[in-house]
């Protein structure tokens, strides 16, 4: 995938309030776009990949290796390998990741 519609992407429910739309991926890199509604929750939750989130819209109570802030449009955090981390949408948004390696569980049937 060199060029990637969005519109052309299937979305999928991940959790109450909670839809994940992989754009595009290789072994090394992926790109994640995650929509809230408010109130819901992105788990606490750990893994091996590097992460980097930006805030695409919306404001989001953002936990990392247990130090919390709030975040909004235009912000972004990093999530070192393993560290455990977590969000709450404080309003209706979404977080568009960056993983590498790409999350091959995002993508296996």
């Amino acid at each position: 995938m060199v060029f990637v519609k969005s519109t052309d992407r299937p979305a999928e429910q991940t959790g109450p309030g909670v839809t994940r739309q992989v754009l595009g991926y290789d072994p090394t890199l992926m790109m994640v776009r995650f929509t809230f509604e408010p109130g819901a929750v992105g788990a606490l939750h750990h893994h091996p990949h590097r992460q980097v989130s930006y805030i695409e819209s919306g404001r989001f109570e953002v936990t990392i290796a247990g130090e919390k802030t709030v975040l909004e449009r235009g912000d972004c955090y990093f999530v070192p390998p393993d560290a455990v981390h977590g969000v709450v949408a404080l309003e209706q948004g979404s977080l568009v990741d960056v993983f590498a390696p790409a999350r091959e569980d995002f993508v296996k049937a």
